[in-house]
């Protein structure tokens, strides 16, 4: 079963249970996708299907932290229920450690020496580690790997 299959699974069966703030996060991930491949006039697979919640998920980050900052507590939670379910959809997230082990690596397959070979480095990890570890943190080891 395909993600995209699995989350329309999950958005019948969230119908099924009336589940209305399920359903309706669902149905907005569910358009976003839908959206994608209208404009790009091609069938998503499990990789492009995680881009789009990636997506989606950083959207939602960044609206806690607003709301949150605004003092408006209500919809922070609501953004918190949404960023959960998308969650539910990536894959499980590598450790600070074994981020480290791979950026290690892609410093040594790659031969970057310095700052300069960033982009080098950061292209061989992104491949390898899309959806399964924050890009952020990513950038910030390889930035630390690099100028040692």
């Amino acid at each position: 079963m395909t993600l995209k299959e699995r989350i329309t699974e999950d958005m019948k069966a969230a119908m099924r249970a009336k589940e209305a703030a399920k359903l309706g996060a669902i149905r907005l991930l569910l358009a976003a996708i839908k959206q994608k491949e209208v404009d790009e006039r091609i069938e998503l697979d499990d990789a492009g299907v995680l881009a789009v919640v990636e997506k989606l998920l950083k959207q939602r980050k960044d609206s806690i932290a607003q709301y949150e900052a605004a003092k408006r507590d209500d919809l922070a939670a609501a953004e918190r229920a949404e960023a959960e379910l998308l969650a539910s959809y990536m894959p499980v997230q590598l450790s600070i450690a074994e981020i480290a082990a791979e950026v290690a690596a892609a410093v040594a397959a790659t031969g970057a020496a310095g700052p300069a070979d960033m982009g080098k480095v950061m292209g061989a990890v992104k491949a390898k580690l899309a959806g399964r570890a924050d890009m952020g943190e990513v950038s910030k080891q390889v930035k630390a790997a690099l100028t040692r």
